[in-house]
């Protein structure tokens, strides 16, 4: 069954491979990102391979923002069945150099970005009898990362958050799972590398029982299949895909 779905930081990254591998299974997706050429590039990919996709310009920060594009997809492509949470930003200082503003700033994206959109979107699942919420956390928040208190404070938070929807909305068939990645390769890996905040892709590699760094398309892969009709009966559940670097 085609279903609607809503993928945040669709534009790059973890987000776009999620986006493209829900249109390839046939579901309507909405791409939402706060990079707006980037996400109207990415949508406009989807559509040219024959799936029904739209691109929204969104900061998960700002409530009236989520509020529009959710209308803009309910308009297009019908009432939201499917939310990805994967907007996040990651920041590197010491502890007691994080200013208010950059916890503020970090807070705001990564934590209260995602209680925006899953509460704009859980009514339609409710009234719809069926819903699947994915959303990304991260493997800092399960063992902790230097220089990034605040990153995984917030993925935390995340993970929690997903845990109590699970056990308040899965009466209305309602799924609610979290996905804490690892290291992976994405854009945003790559400029933390680049700013010499992170080590070489061998260096992480080393320490990863597989011996790679994870794909984009690793998450996508778990991703999907928890917004699936087989993962009916897995709630509440937190899926690392960190190979193995997370006991």
């Amino acid at each position: 069954m085609q279903r609607v779905a809503v993928v945040t930081g669709a534009a790059s990254g973890m987000g776009l491979a999620i986006a493209q591998r829900l249109a390839a299974r046939g579901d309507k997706v909405a791409l939402l990102d706060v990079q707006s050429d980037a996400v109207e590039q990415a949508a406009a990919g989807l559509r040219d391979g024959g799936a029904p996709a739209l691109g929204c310009t969104v900061d998960v920060a700002d409530r009236a923002s989520v509020d529009a594009a959710l209308a803009e997809v309910r308009a297009e492509l019908g009432p939201v069945e499917i939310m990805v949470t994967s907007a996040g930003i990651a920041r590197f200082e010491t502890f007691t150099d994080i200013t208010l503003e950059s916890w503020n700033r970090v807070l705001e994206v990564n934590l209260t970005g995602t209680f925006h959109c899953l509460q704009a979107a859980i009514p339609d699942m409710v009234a719809g009898g069926w819903g699947r919420i994915v959303t990304i956390s991260s493997s800092s928040a399960q063992q902790g990362a230097p220089r990034m208190a605040h990153y995984a404070a917030t993925k935390g938070g995340v993970i929690s958050l997903t845990r109590a929807l699970a056990r308040e909305y899965g009466r209305f068939g309602i799924t609610a799972n979290t996905v804490p990645p690892s290291s992976v390769d994405t854009p945003m890996q790559r400029d933390s590398q680049s700013s010499g905040n992170l080590p070489s892709t061998e260096f992480l590699a080393e320490r990863i029982p597989v011996g790679r760094v994870g794909r984009a398309e690793d998450v996508a892969a778990a991703c999907v299949f928890l917004c699936s009709e087989e993962a009916g009966y897995i709630t509440g559940q937190v899926l690392g895909v960190n190979g193995g670097s997370v006991p």
